[in-house]
Formats: structure tokens, sequence, C-alpha cells
């Protein structure tokens, strides 16, 4: 729940510092300003990409909040199970524990294996598919960091507004100070909400898809080595250099502890 807690710390300390200072979160509630710059951003976004697409931001939010397992270990261990199998018995016999799967990415790259397609085209779906998913991704990062280059800006023109209304009433001193406290509100929350929530949350997004692209690269990499028909341990060292030193430390740790035959268990990811 990184994204959330670090949007939860993020403004926590706004308002910690605002007390301090002597101030009252209270002083910050302004009607106008806020619907100017949350109902403004939404409807400039609605222009820029398509109404489904803006309201398709909620969802996204719903992603960026929840954690995502790194499957790789997991992925590592379910193909290297595949490959022993497939060279003991041919890699007809992996169809039916490919039905088993829970990623549809792999499931999809075996059973192209299992139906005898070439590598060359095996290789040129997989990467298609990759790509495909990479630019979907890229349109929800893509909404909310133009989302966090709108906000500061409408900020600005509810402060430009509120302060040709304050010169309007250059008659009346006594309401000066709380019209002109109230035009830089409108700038506070475009600029708090951009860099508390737009620009983190697209930065979330982006790691997101970084991480599963990374999966599916292993993916394919493994599924081209079942089908080339690699000796199990060189399968194995091939995926390995996808993960981190020290997960490549744990994992070999646990593999000389384990038994010498790996599960071709499911290996379960998020579908793109």
């Amino acid at each position: 729940m990184g994204a959330l807690l670090g949007v939860i710390i993020g403004a926590g300390a706004v308002m910690v510092s605002m007390i301090l200072e002597g101030g009252s979160p209270a002083s910050l509630i302004n009607i106008p300003a806020i619907l100017l710059v949350f109902v403004g951003t939404f409807g400039v976004l609605a222009a820029s990409f398509s109404l489904p697409e803006a309201i398709g931001t909620l969802k996204l939010l719903q992603i960026c909040m929840k954690d995502r397992k790194d499957n790789r270990v997991e992925l590592i261990r379910t193909i290297v199970g595949f490959s022993e199998k497939a060279r003991r018995e041919g890699l007809l016999v992996l169809e039916e524990d490919a039905k088993q799967l829970e990623d549809p990415f792999l499931r999809k790259g075996i059973q192209l294996v299992v139906d005898g397609t070439d590598p060359e085209l095996v290789k040129d779906i997989l990467e298609t598919d990759l790509e495909a998913m990479e630019t979907r991704h890229h349109v929800g990062e893509n909404i909310f960091r133009q989302a966090g280059g709108f906000a500061p800006t409408l900020g600005i023109i509810g402060t430009v507004l509120g302060l040709v209304h304050v010169l309007h009433n250059l008659d009346q001193p006594e309401t000066l100070g709380p019209a002109i406290a109230g035009a830089f509100l409108a700038t506070f929350f475009g600029v708090f909400t951009a860099n508390i929530y737009w620009l983190p949350l697209a930065n979330a997004l982006k790691k997101r898809t970084e991480q599963e692209a990374e999966e599916r690269m292993l993916v394919i990499e493994g599924v081209l080595s079942i089908q080339s028909g690699d000796n199990p341990r060189i399968v194995a060292e091939k995926l390995k250099s996808f993960l981190p030193p020290v997960q490549r430390v744990a994992f070999d740790d646990e593999e000389e502890g384990a038994p010498a035959a790996a599960p071709a268990g499911a290996a379960a990811a998020e579908a793109a």
C-alpha cells in the first residue's frame, strides 16, 4: 500500500506544517477553489482524452492502491518445471498443464509452443502482446501525468479570478485579507493535488507497468527456451538474470534445499 501510505503521509505533512505555523486546516475550506481545481481538472481530462478514459481514472486509482505481488520467482519455478517435463515426455504433454495456468500470457505462450508454432512467430506474437499492454498502461499513466500539469494551471486561473474580485472591492478594506487568502487557495489546491496526488500516482502506474513488462519478458525468454529444448538448468540460469542479486541468492539457496524435480504449478500474475 505504498501509494496510499505515501499520499497520506504527504498530505499529513502539509497539514501538520500548517498547524505548527499557527494555522488551521479549516481555513483551507474554500468551495469555489475546490470546484475549480477538481472539477476543472476532470473536465480538461475529458476534453484531452475521452469521457470513458477520464472516468477510468477511478479504476486506475484502485490499481495504484493495491500491492502487486512480484511473480518472477514463481514464474521461473513454473517454467523450469515445464522445461523438465517437456524434455522427459515431449512438448505435447504441456497442453493440459497450460490450461491450469492462471497467468494468461504464460498460458498463451505454452499453447503456441504446443501447437507447433514457428519460434520466430511465437516471439513476434508474445512481443506484440507485450507492446500492446505497455501502450494501454501508458494511456492511464499519461492521464495522471497530464492532470498533474493541468491542476496547477487551473489553480493559477482561480487565483487570478480571486484577485480580480479583490480589486473590485478595494472600497471595503476589511474584506481584503480574507479575499486575498481565498484567492491563493486555488493555487494551493492546484499545486497540492499535482504533487501529492496526480504525479506520484503516475509514477506508481509507470512502475507497475515496468514490473509487469519485465515479468512478460521473462515469460517470453522461458517459453522460447522450452521450445528450443534447452536443459532445465540452462533455462533457470537464463531466467535468473531477471532477478535482482538478493533474490538470485535466495532462489539458489531454496533450490539447493528443494527436491530435484521442480513442480509445474500455476503462476499467478495480474492480467493487463
